[in-house]
This record gives C-alpha cells, sequence and structure tokens, in this order.
C-alpha cells in the first residue's frame, strides 16, 4: 500500500512548541505575498508563446538539473533521461520509460530540498494524495499530463496562479530577446524581464569564444577587435536589454578576481583570447578586468550587478563533451573574496550608487570574508544561499553566519535561481518557512523583539528583493 502524500502544516519549523507558534504566526503573515523571482534560467517561450507542457518528464525531469544529477550519480545514463535528445521526436512510450525510471528512484531524494520542492509541485500544484514510486507511476503520469491539457495549466496561467509579481530570465548578449518582445507585444499583463549574462563574449575560455565576440561585434556595428569597440557593444547591447526591461547583469566567472588594467594591457589580452593564444593565467585577468569595466557600465545605465562565482564548471569531460553545458556537473571550489575584489573595490566601493550583489559555494567564506566586506563597502550586498546551499540548512547556515556581522538589510532577500518553473512556489515557500523559524528563535531567546520580527520577515519575503534589484 503506497503512503500517502502529505505536506505537513509545521514542515521546516522548530521542534519547539512555543517557538514553533511563532514561527507559524510570521510565516502565515507573508505566506500569500508575491513572489519576485529577480534571477533565474526560466525559458522565456514559455510564457511568449504559452503553449502546453509537453508532458510530465519533459516539465519536470528533463530541465531540471538537481534532478538527473542524482539519478546520473546512481547510474542512470543521462540519455534514459531523456537529456540531449529532441523533445519534438520524444514518443510518449519513451516519456512514460523516462518518468517510470524517475519514480523507481524516488526514494534517492530523501531530506533534500529536491524533494520538498518535488513533494510540493505533487500536492499543491497537481492535487496527488500518494507519494510517488514505482507502483504509482503511471497514476502520476496520468494525472499530471491530464492537467497539462487543460488551458489552466498554461505557463501564462501557472505564472498567475504561483502569484508572481515579476521573473527574470537570463540572457547572452547574442540574444535578440524575440521571445521577450513577442512578451511585451501581448495582451497578457505577466512581467517577464531579461537579464543580461555576457560569460560568452568576456570569458576566454567559454566555448567560440572568439566567434561570438564576432558576432557581437555585428550586432552593434562596432569593431570588437579593438578595445575601445568592444566596451562600446557591451554598452550597446546592455542597453538593448534595458530596453526589454533588464535591471541587472550576471556573471558566472569562475573566481571572484578584478583587475584595473590599463587599455594597452587589456588590447593586448584581448588580441590573444581572439586568436586563442592565452594562457589560462591571462584569460583570468581578462575576466578580471571585464568585471571592473562592468562595474564602470553599471554605474552609467544603472543595471545590478550580481557575481556568482566559486564553481568549476562542467567538471565531467565526457559529459560536457556529449551532452553540452549545465548537466549537473557544475562543482563548488574553494573561493577568495577579500584580495580578489580589492582593485573593484578600490574604484567603486565607496558608491552607494552602484550595487554589486555577492553570492558563494564556499560557506566558509560567509562569516570570514563575505559578511565582514558587506558589512562595510556600500555598494555590496550578499546575494541568498546559493545553488547546492538553496536548501533548508543551507538558508540556516547563510543567516547564522551573517547576520551578527552583514545585519539583514545588507543582504537581497531570496532568489530562485531555476529553470524548473514549477519549483519556482515551492522554493520561495521553503525560503519564507526558514526566515520565520530563524526569526523565531530569536524572538524566543529575546534578541528580537516580536514587532520587528513581523516587520523583518516581510523585508525579508519582499521588499529587500524588489530594492535590491529595482523591481
Amino acid at each position: 500500500m503506497s503512503a500517502k502524500l502529505r505536506l505537513h502544516y509545521d514542515r521546516l519549523f522548530p521542534a519547539e512548541a512555543s517557538t514553533r507558534e511563532i514561527a507559524r504566526a510570521l510565516y502565515e503573515s507573508v505566506e500569500k505575498l508575491p513572489i519576485i523571482s529577480p534571477h533565474g534560467h526560466t525559458d522565456p517561450s514559455w510564457f511568449a508563446d504559452n503553449q502546453p507542457f509537453a508532458d510530465p518528464a519533459e516539465l519536470l525531469i528533463v530541465p531540471d538539473h538537481y534532478v538527473f544529477r542524482m539519478l546520473y550519480s546512481q547510474g542512470s545514463p543521462l540519455e534514459s533521461l531523456g537529456i540531449g535528445t529532441d523533445p519534438g521526436k520524444r514518443s510518449e512510450e519513451q516519456s512514460r520509460r523516462i518518468w517510470q525510471l524517475f519514480a523507481e528512484h524516488y526514494h534517492l531524494f530523501l531530506a533534500t530540498p529536491s524533494r520538498i520542492w518535488l513533494d510540493y509541485v505533487f500536492e499543491k500544484v497537481f492535487g496527488m494524495s500518494e507519494v510517488l514510486n514505482a507502483e504509482t507511476a503511471t497514476g502520476y503520469y496520468d494525472q499530471i499530463a491530464d492537467c497539462l491539457r487543460r488551458d489552466n495549466f498554461r505557463p501564462r496561467a501557472l505564472f498567475d496562479r504561483f502569484n508572481i509579481e515579476v521573473l527574470a530570465t537570463t540572457e547572452s548578449p547574442l540574444d535578440a530577446l524575440a521571445r521577450h518582445d513577442a512578451i511585451a507585444g501581448s495582451d497578457w499583463p505577466g512581467r517577464v524581464i531579461t537579464t543580461y549574462r555576457p560569460d560568452p563574449v568576456v570569458d576566454p575560455d567559454f566555448e567560440g569564444f572568439s566567434a561570438n565576440v564576432e558576432r557581437l561585434g555585428e550586432l552593434t556595428g562596432q569593431d570588437t577587435s579593438r578595445w575601445p569597440g568592444y566596451l562600446q557593444a557591451h554598452r550597446d547591447r546592455r542597453d538593448y536589454f534595458i530596453q526589454r526591461g533588464a535591471t541587472a547583469t550576471d556573471h558566472g566567472h569562475p573566481t571572484a578576481q578584478t583587475a584595473d588594467l590599463s587599455s594597452q594591457q587589456c588590447q593586448v589580452l584581448l588580441d590573444k583570447a581572439l586568436t586563442g593564444r592565452i594562457s589560462a593565467d591571462e584569460a583570468e585577468q581578462f575576466r578580471a578586468q571585464m568585471l571592473c569595466e562592468m562595474a564602470a557600465m553599471s554605474l552609467e545605465d544603472g543595471l545590478v550587478m550580481q557575481l556568482h562565482p566559486g564553481s568549476f564548471r562542467n567538471h565531467n569531460r565526457d559529459v560536457f563533451a556529449g551532452f553540452g553545458r549545465d548537466k549537473g556537473a557544475d562543482i563548488p571550489v574553494r573561493t577568495e573574496y577579500v584580495r580578489a575584489l580589492k582593485p573593484l573595490l578600490d574604484k567603486f566601493g565607496n558608491r552607494a550608487d552602484f550595487t554589486l550583489i555577492l553570492f558563494t559555494l564556499d560557506e566558509s567564506t560567509y562569516s570570514r570574508e563575505l559578511a565582514p566586506l558587506a558589512g562595510h563597502y556600500p555598494c555590496l550586498k550578499l546575494g541568498p544561499a546559493w545553488w547546492f546551499h538553496d536548501s533548508p540548512e543551507g538558508m540556516r547556515r547563510f543567516r547564522e553566519m551573517t547576520t551578527e556581522t552583514a545585519g539583514f538589510y545588507n543582504t537581497v532577500g531570496f532568489n530562485d535561481d531555476t529553470r524548473a518553473f514549477m519549483s519556482i512556489p515551492a522554493r520561495h515557500d521553503v525560503a519564507r518557512r526558514m526566515d520565520a523559524a530563524y526569526l523565531a528563535r530569536l524572538v524566543a531567546e529575546h534578541q528580537l523583539g516580536e514587532s520587528d520580527a513581523f516587520e523583518l520577515i516581510r523585508t525579508l519575503s519582499y521588499d529587500l528583493v524588489k530594492a535590491a534589484y529595482k523591481l
């Protein structure tokens, strides 16, 4: 007999009864606030075209690297999960096989954030009442597939149902943003904006870098082989993105290294990068310089800057070669911020009209580096617990290790940073519950007054993110 699927109302709240009661009241005060999703990787075509999602596997498994990386770690080939295959050529039988494989291995996700998010989606969105397993897989697939055929499960309807106030996607400077233009030209009032992610044209190690930079020049009419033209091309594309709603940039550099080089030095590095003769150290210098250049441009055009360093991306050589980027093989590495950011902070750190939001995958830097930096420099804010730490315990550690030094107001609330659209309300629900739990403990220990806690829970759930991202 299958176990019943029932999300406990007090999940993630403190075990101690009186503290739990405080957490519950705090959470209830923000439970229904609109969702601000200022940084993510959902596909804008979903909202531009508003077509039904293809099937349960294509919706919940294929785009979610949290899901398929776990299954891959237990020996399931990525091909068996539909990764790298054309969804338009996948038969229903193949999709059902993917779903069955997922269901048979659902126990692998016990006590992981993925399990929390997925159970939320299954119960709250699709009305499932039994836990997913091998026996219930077919019933799950049929019920979810039936839902996806209905108009109220199309992307725009779900966007409205999830109470999303604004959602930001992330695009390359080479993207024409046609999908965003289509959304803006429609009669749907949902707000979906873009984010400027220049990695393909600022990272000499990015595949096709030279061709990408040439294409950047074609799009802007600038000579991107020369340093002034290359920088102007970025300015032009940033303006193009701003005209389509962008309020932020995002940078996925391997490190937080910044540099302040002369134009002459920059031209030498650009020449080497475009001819493929650049060394690893020189490529790092180029990326470091570009962070300072992007900061300078943010002072000109007002875009908020986000830095997501500390990931050894595409660590699995064979997976990268066979399936490309973002297939669950990005691994955290030790990251240094204090010395790395100094060139940028020497130039811009004291500017209150510039915002740089810092993320990390190296939790050891929270209390030692990031909180002290953000607790001093006017330009710096701390992004939420990110990626592998977008979890109940990761959120708890983030608050415990940063609040005493940086406070709450040098952080930017929560963002879900997801490709998995259906998980967005679940992720925000977890964040609100964990902040409620943290604040409840401070109230119970008489470190925080109740009225302050109720003000803070709204601030952390809604106000900070809206202000930080200029939304």
